[in-house]
């Protein structure tokens, strides 16, 4: 099982910055990849950002020159740095783990989510 715990979130003015923490509890299991998604009120959820265990990073084109995604291997937590936010970024910001199990079986586990709220 794993348990991702989520912290960082808040309300910001427009042109602020706030940095995403996520950091997951693994037993038997090896995480390939981290990413943060957002679901803002009526919207599907959609991708922030990834990142793999070797370091390459994903970003939505919305989030691209504003975002940073970063990754800690050895206390598997993941971190956003979001800078210039803009009120469109209000949404509740999940994290989320991709792996294996030792038996290779694959897993995709969910934080709980953090809201991020970005006021004009």
């Amino acid at each position: 099982q794993v348990q991702l715990v989520e912290s960082g979130g808040g309300l910001v003015q427009a042109g602020g910055s706030l940095r995403l923490s996520c950091a997951a509890s693994t037993r038997s299991f090896t995480i390939d990849a981290m990413g943060w998604y957002r679901q803002a009120p009526g919207a599907q959820r959609e991708l922030v950002a990834d990142i793999t265990s070797n370091g390459n990073t994903d970003y939505a084109d919305s989030v691209k020159g504003r975002f940073t995604i970063s990754r800690d291997n050895a206390k598997n937590t993941v971190y956003l740095q979001m800078n210039s936010l803009k009120p469109e970024d209000t949404a509740v910001y999940y994290c989320n783990a991709r792996g294996k199990y030792s038996d290779f079986a694959p897993g995709l586990y969910w934080g709980q989510g953090t809201q991020v709220t970005v006021s004009s």
